[in-house]
Order: C-alpha cells, then structure tokens, then sequence
C-alpha cells in the first residue's frame, strides 16, 4: 500500500496522539493491593514500619500516612490542627498520588479520620477496614462517641494539647508526641451515600483477659459497626497488636478485603 504524503502526515499524527494519551492502571485479580495505613492519636506512621513491610513483602503497595503534627511531622505540631486537617492529609496522599482501589485503614483515632476520608473520596476506595478503632455516627467527635471527657487529668490534656506523659525528655525517636484537642473535639461528616454504601470490616483486638461478648456490649464503636451491617472480626491482642503481631494483622487486613456488608434493613 502506499500513501499520498498528506495521508502519511495525517497517520503519524493520530499515532502520536494516541500514545500521548495518559493510561489508567487496570484493577488486577492477582490479590495485590493498595493499603492506605493511618495511625492512631499521638502516633505515626512508624507504628505501621512492621506490618506495612509484610503487605510489601506479600506483593502489595503500601502507603504509611503521618498525620500532620505527629510523627516525622512533629515540627508542624500546632493546636490549630484539627481533625479536618487530618482527614485532609490522607485525601491529599490519596489525591496526589492518584490512588484507586485503596484499602483504607484506620487505627484508633484513625477511624476519626478515614470516616471523613470515606464521606469525601469513596470513589477512590475499594474497602475500609478499622481496626480496634473509632466509629462515630455522623456530626460526632470522638469525644461524643465515648462520652463526656469529665475533668482533665493535669498530666494528660494542658496547653491545648493532649498530653504523652509516658514520653520523657531524651527518649529517641520514634515515639508518641502530644496532639491538639481540637482533633477530638471536632465533629466528623458522615452522610455520602456512597461512602455508606462502601463494603468495610471493624476488628475488634481482644486481649486473653477480655471476653469479646462483655466488650460487644459496651463498645458503642462496635455497636455502630453491627447496625451498619459490617463484617466484625475479633484478633487476639492489645489495642497496639499492630505492634505486637505485625504479621498477623498484616495477613488480616489482606483477608478483609474480601468481606463484603450485610444488608441491614430499612430503620435499623
């Protein structure tokens, strides 16, 4: 075949512009995955160095959130942080570096901010998974969730600040850092509709002296997750158990992914 040379032109031109067209990554069925790991309060993204290594190692992708003001971002602390700029930080991360398909995680305070992350990008989330964490309603802080906070502990809450006091001068990194109550005290938006439609799995960590049932019925997190229609796992171990088993909770998390909700009818 040949060709007239303003046909010719005309050929390499589309070709150039098809190959200049950006290509979205394909969702694999290869069981690897995309976690988004967020800490608890006064934490960092440290505390999940260990269980994030073992989903690497699994063949997924990892991406250990620091919110801002803890952690490695302790020279941002400020009590003008609050939990919006929390929330804010996980949808940047996930904004920013163009995520899709993401199994968010949430540990303790977490569950604070990935409710909010939820509300506003539950397009770009695939499941959600608390862990031993935080579940409020909407228009709750977690203060709300969990009570009046009653009077403040001089060694714990001052200076606008939630206080570590376990945290002495001199002790090396890393460690827990104080953080603003303003992120306590702020309510969280939970109404999207897509976000509630979002298939997700509330872990409860159990530790030998606790029975599962006395904590079901005093757990208003718990109480939450099963009105919703949540899958509900236990694992047994501390409130840090991602610290105590990183492997067992890095296999967890990889295995709910494929829980899926149970419908919960109409007024529940």
């Amino acid at each position: 075949m040949t060709f007239q040379p303003i046909r010719l032109i005309a050929l390499l031109a589309s070709l150039l512009v098809l190959t200049a067209l950006p290509v979205r990554a394909v969702a694999s069925d290869d069981g690897k995955h995309t976690f988004v790991l967020v800490h608890g309060a006064t934490a960092g993204g440290w505390e999940w160095k260990r269980t994030g290594q073992f989903l690497t190692d699994d063949g997924h992708t990892v991406y250990r959130a620091t919110l801002t003001g803890l952690g490695e971002r302790m020279h941002l602390n400020s009590t003008d942080i609050d939990l919006q700029t929390h929330i804010n930080d996980v949808v940047n991360l996930i904004l920013f570096e163009d995520l899709h398909d993401v199994v968010l995680t949430g540990h303790s305070y977490g569950g604070m901010v990935v409710t909010g992350v939820m509300d506003r990008i539950p397009e770009r989330l695939k499941h959600v998974v608390f862990l031993d964490a935080a579940v409020p309603q909407d228009g709750q802080s977690i203060w709300d969730l969990f009570g009046s906070r009653g009077p403040m502990p001089a060694d714990r809450f001052r200076d606008g600040f939630m206080q570590v006091p376990w945290v002495k001068p001199g002790d090396a990194p890393p460690h827990s850092v104080k953080q603003s109550i303003k992120c306590f005290e702020q309510p969280v938006s939970y109404r999207n509709p897509a976000a509630l439609a979002l298939p997700v799995t509330y872990v409860a960590f159990v530790p030998k002296d606790q029975s599962a049932q006395e904590r079901a019925s005093k757990d208003k997190s718990w109480q939450n997750a099963v009105a919703r229609g949540w899958t509900i796992r236990t694992f047994p171990g501390g409130h840090v158990a991602q610290q105590e088993d990183p492997r067992g909770v890095a296999t967890l998390i990889a295995e709910s992914v494929d829980d899926r909700n149970t419908p919960v009818a109409a007024g529940q």
